[in-house]
């Protein structure tokens, strides 16, 4: 690294997200932490996303286009190796980031330097940016074998900034398609190379009602391989018994509420929505962030 080198990159690969690519721009460039450059990579996006990325008239901005559909694991290895930063923040195309996510990520990893990684706590926000409710770290979430295994840890991938060294190490499965994230969290964990630490302080914006059922549906199929290849890491074999019932019986039920349209329920149980736990306003926040301005984007 050179001393031009930024403190943090910013990576967003993105595919056929031209309804929501600018508003995730707009949330790097309402950063406090300015010391930092952007990576758009796009994935064989047919729409005009390739379009607006290209439209952002700052020096910190790159784009990468190569026409291809890789997936995702690809393109996350492709901004680690581009990263001119030692630390790389991931984002996803449909999101948003609190305007101190950066600078509070980046001084967790100056002040540690026995942790690679971090993740924060996130906000579901509705189809209009609106803050429905948060989920943070909490005592016992921690990233163990158990606790991975169990789907019980509190790492949010999309929140993940990490040291570029350990992306590097640490490539990601491009033969998985989805869920990469877990399969690679078990991997570093049984390779003893985890060293993560949590901030509970929801720090990501996350347009939940923009994922896709199928993908959380196939995302249980690539859970229950890996809990056979990692299951005897923290599991009795009771456990893994009981965690492949459960996996087969989740995605019923995610099939359920999709059909009657209740996917509501489906954040309703996962996240709590308590004024104690929200010291920010997380509107007033959305709303700073989505009237960013940025040069060339419309």
């Amino acid at each position: 690294m050179t001393k031009a080198s930024p403190l943090v990159t910013v990576g967003i690969p993105f595919y056929n997200a031209e309804k929501t690519l600018a508003d995730a721009i707009r949330s790097v460039f309402a950063q406090t932490l300015t010391d930092w450059e952007l990576i758009l990579v796009d994935d064989g996006s047919t729409d005009g996303g390739l379009e607006i990325a290209r439209s952002v008239d700052d020096p910190r901005v790159r784009v990468e286009s190569d026409g291809l559909n890789l997936g995702l694991a690809a393109r996350l290895n492709q901004i680690a190796g581009l990263a001119r930063a030692e630390l790389v923040a991931r984002m996803d195309a449909d999101d948003l980031m609190s305007p101190t996510r950066l600078q509070r990520e980046t001084a967790v990893l100056a002040t540690h330097p026995e942790v690679d990684l971090v993740s924060t706590g996130i906000c579901s926000v509705n189809r209009e940016g609106q803050p429905v409710s948060v989920r943070g770290y909490a005592p016992g979430k921690e990233a163990t074998a158990r606790n991975l295994l169990l789907n019980a840890s509190a790492i949010a991938h999309a929140t993940i900034m990490a040291r570029t060294a350990w992306f590097l190490r640490n490539p990601y499965d491009t033969s998985i398609r989805i869920a990469q994230d877990y399969e690679l969290w078990l991997r570093a964990c049984a390779r003893g190379d985890l060293a993560i630490e949590f901030l509970a302080d929801p720090l990501y914006y996350w347009r939940e009602e923009n994922k896709s059922v199928r993908k959380a549906l196939l995302a249980y199929s690539v859970q229950r391989r890996l809990l056979f290849k990692y299951g005897h890491l923290g599991l009795s074999k009771v456990d893994v018994i009981r965690r492949i019932v459960q996996l087969w019986a989740k995605p019923g039920a995610v099939l359920l509420l999709s059909l009657v349209g209740r996917m509501d329920l489906v954040a309703q149980r996962r996240y709590e929505l308590t004024g104690d736990v929200v010291a920010r306003d997380l509107k007033q926040e959305v709303e700073r962030v989505l009237n960013t301005e940025v040069p060339g984007l419309a």
